[in-house]
């Protein structure tokens, strides 16, 4: 399923959703401004490693731009690849705004960081010994995923939808979209862990069970859980 939009209006306006995405995008130009080897480089110097971040292993000379702890931030804010970036934005744009307007902007941003961090962390412990660099804002935007299922799950979601090469458009409840997709990670992490891995499973699975647990504390008190549909 792609997520195209959401029936699901919002009180306030998304400040902090529209500044993390403008902020992923723009250093994702500055990436690539630095040609494939300069790309590569700021991947490694400023994604998670998972065995530096444990000391296990050690960067080359010259690429250690920040301590190893920092870099559980930083790499929320690098992405791989445009589709990469674009697959992110554009789930952090459709969900990120509801989240926000449930607790407000300064609570949002700190909620977005902590699952963020929580991802990272999730992903490095089944990893340890990885020395690949883990990058990307899906683990944070997992969190997102994890509090709109538990106070928007009625909401109308429209999805593109494959059959076979037709692409079919859909209005799915929010509980079908994120348990689909939750359910996709629980498989994915699992082939994972047979050896079949690339993508950052366990960081989107933890990111999500992030966001679900804080989301209670980060609310405001009005806001209610399994709220009704609410239309334009």
């Amino acid at each position: 399923m792609i997520p195209l939009r959401d029936d699901n209006p919002t009180s306030t306006r998304p400040l902090v959703t529209l500044g993390l995405i403008v902020a992923c995008c723009l250093v994702f130009l500055w990436q690539i401004s630095l040609g494939p080897t300069g790309f590569e480089r700021a991947v490694f110097s400023l994604g998670l490693i998972p065995a530096v971040l444990f000391g296990s292993a050690h960067l080359e000379p010259g690429l250690e731009v920040v301590p190893a702890g920092l870099t559980v931030f930083s790499s929320m804010f690098l992405h791989g690849g445009w589709m990469h970036l674009i697959g992110n934005m554009l789930y952090l744009w459709i969900f990120g705004n509801n989240i926000e307007d449930a607790m407000g902007h300064a609570r949002f941003i700190v909620f977005y960081l902590l699952c963020g961090v929580s991802a990272a962390l999730a992903q490095a412990v089944f990893e340890a010994t990885a020395q690949i660099p883990m990058v990307g804002a899906s683990g944070a935007i997992s969190g997102v995923l994890g509090a709109y299922l538990l106070l928007y799950p009625h909401a109308r979601v429209q999805v593109l939808v494959p059959f076979g090469f037709i692409m079919h458009m859909m209005s799915l409840p929010a509980l079908l979209v994120l348990g689909f997709w939750f359910l996709l990670q629980l498989i994915s992490s699992a082939a994972a862990m047979a050896g079949e891995g690339g993508t950052a499973w366990f960081a989107h699975l933890g990111g999500f069970i992030a966001g679900m647990a804080l989301i209670p504390l980060f609310k405001h008190r009005g806001v209610r859980f399994f709220n009704p549909p609410r239309r334009h």
